[in-house]
């Protein structure tokens, strides 16, 4: 009976090993992360520049990440809508999106739009370079004809940019507070009419981003007078940025892979590691600026402290704007 009890005795021990060790494998494959595809949401419509860019990173860092990251569209309310759906997904790593200028905008001028700090920030893509672009018949030649007749006229320069609040109405801002000058602000709905309308003479300049005015450049059509960046762009060596002409203005838009606050940090940082993986990666860089886009890759807490500055930057313009009409800042 003794031996049969230490034969049980000993049956159940390596029984309950193998259960043990089989729960351990269990737990190691739920832990293992990801095990299944990512969703990617861009909250603007397919085929616009953030769609292109996010697909090209999604495609590309799928490969480093070992399971597809899948784009999916959800535009609405000026891109309030698929804020809110990354916002409000399971945060579990497994929901992810991109994110740009007007995040921050929309925190301050959209009642139904979420604030910028109910999300994470997790890699910066990077940033397009404001500019200002006039149309020849001005005789603008450099950004100093351009300031030195704003100064002279306030409000005598015309300039096409988007509906306040947006990307280009806020670089006009930046640059007439910067400045000390006055423009009137002509809204168009995106950056094709903007440049249809100074084209055409019905605007002197705008502030369109360097690929949307670009071709026209070259032509001679369009002139662009300066970049409001540190250094100029790689689609425009010829031109010059503000900087160099003597005027210490640096705005424009940019981009971030974002994520709903309360992913694990241990999920964090491996989403981080892929995405600024491939951000790094030469020959992602030269797919993207093949396509016109600028790469500047930052790390999660960089992209924290950079969003941190802008809202610091465009609370104050919004507000002498009066475009402030949801919450104030804390």
């Amino acid at each position: 009976m003794t031996d049969r009890n230490s034969a049980l005795k000993t049956v159940l021990a390596v029984a309950a090993l193998a259960v043990a060790g089989a729960m351990g494998s269990t737990a190691m494959a739920q832990d293992a992360f990801p095990s299944k595809p990512v969703t990617l949401i861009v909250p603007w419509a397919a085929g616009g520049g953030s769609d292109i860019r996010m697909r090209l990173l999604a495609e590309a860092a799928s490969q480093r990440l070992g399971q597809p990251i899948v784009v999916v569209n959800r535009p609405g309310a000026g891109g309030a809508e698929g804020t809110r759906e990354i916002a409000s997904a399971v945060p579990d790593g497994y929901t992810i999106g991109m994110e740009g200028t007007g995040l921050i905008a929309r925190t301050y001028t959209n009642p139904n739009a979420n604030a910028y700090t109910d999300l994470l920030p997790i890699v910066f893509f990077g940033a397009d370079p404001g500019a200002v672009v006039t149309n020849p018949s001005t005789g603008f030649n450099t950004a100093a004809d351009f300031v030195e007749a704003a100064k002279a006229a306030p409000e005598s320069v015309v300039n096409g940019n988007d509906q306040p609040g947006g990307t280009s109405y806020i670089n006009a801002a930046v640059i007439e507070n910067t400045l000390g000058i006055q423009l009137t602000k002509v809204p168009y709905e995106g950056f094709a009419p903007t440049v249809t309308a100074l084209l055409s003479g019905e605007v002197m300049t705008a502030t369109v981003p360097v690929p949307d005015a670009i071709e026209h450049h070259k032509a001679g059509t369009l002139r662009i007078l300066g970049v409001t960046d540190t250094k100029r762009h790689f689609m425009a060596p010829d031109v010059p940025t503000f900087q160099e002409q003597g005027f210490d203005v640096v705005v424009g838009a940019w981009r971030v892979v974002i994520g709903p606050n309360g992913i694990p940090q241990d999920r964090l940082a491996i989403l981080e590691a892929a995405l600024l993986e491939t951000l790094s990666d030469p020959a992602f860089i030269e797919r993207a600026n093949a396509a016109g886009f600028e790469i500047s890759p930052k790390g999660s807490q960089d992209t924290i402290a950079f969003m941190k500055q802008y809202d610091d930057l465009l609370y104050p313009i919004l507000k002498d704007a009066g475009l402030i009409t949801t919450r104030e800042r804390n």
